[in-house]
């Protein structure tokens, strides 16, 4: 275990982030019960815990500035979060930002209640639904929607748009830039930003893809 310490301290020193020691134990505990119960549930193709280090938790913090560097945000929606990527990870370093976790597979719902209830987190909910049929009250909607590797931009935007607050934004992480996707953008929506995502050590390409309704 003092090697996958060793590992994410350093991939957090290179992110630039600061995260307490007592929340980095946190996220190797959600790694522990995430290679756990993967054998049980099939939660991620990933079985190895110093690559789920680099590939779960390292891949979901790199986005935590965004979250940081803005105010307003209150509630935030991961849809489709199968084994709680990202929402776990952020939830753990942003404590004071609640978190619902929605995902239509059962199991994963239930492996995501044990983790909430192991790691004593008091801001995230899982929620067992499909994502057209949830709802959320006015004062309730979400300041931003979140997805990693859960649909296509047109998908994920036409499914979600119900869940959105007002002034509330989607964030798709993606690999590589999706080009067709953007062009294909439903009517009502802009792209605000695309951020390119850097993981010291990953030869992968990330892409944090930020929209809005058209103002």
């Amino acid at each position: 275990m003092e090697a996958l310490q060793q590992q994410l301290q350093s991939g957090i020193q290179r992110l630039e982030l600061d995260i307490p020691a007592a929340q980095q134990q946190q996220l190797l505990n959600f790694i522990r019960l995430l290679q756990k119960w993967n054998k049980v549930y099939n939660l991620t193709s990933i079985r190895e815990a110093h690559k789920m280090v680099d590939l779960h938790l390292l891949d979901s913090l790199v986005i935590m500035p965004f979250f940081q560097q803005q105010t307003g945000i209150h509630r935030v929606l991961d849809v489709g979060t199968g084994g709680g990527i990202p929402g776990i990870p952020l939830a753990i370093c942003l404590p004071d930002i609640e978190f619902v976790l929605l995902d239509a597979r059962s199991k994963k719902i239930r492996f995501l209640q044990t983790v909430i209830a192991h790691l004593g987190l008091n801001n995230v909910t899982a929620v067992h639904s499909r994502v057209e049929d949830y709802q959320a009250e006015e004062g309730d909607k979400f300041d931003r929607i979140i997805s990693r590797a859960f649909a296509s931009l047109e998908d994920m935007l036409t499914l979600t748009r119900h869940l959105c607050a007002q002034q509330g934004k989607f964030l798709a992480m993606k690999g590589q830039l999706p080009e067709q996707e953007i062009a294909q953008l439903p009517e009502g929506f802009r792209i605000e930003q695309v951020h390119p995502l850097t993981i010291s050590g990953l030869n992968v390409q990330r892409h944090l893809i930020q929209i809005v309704f058209k103002s």
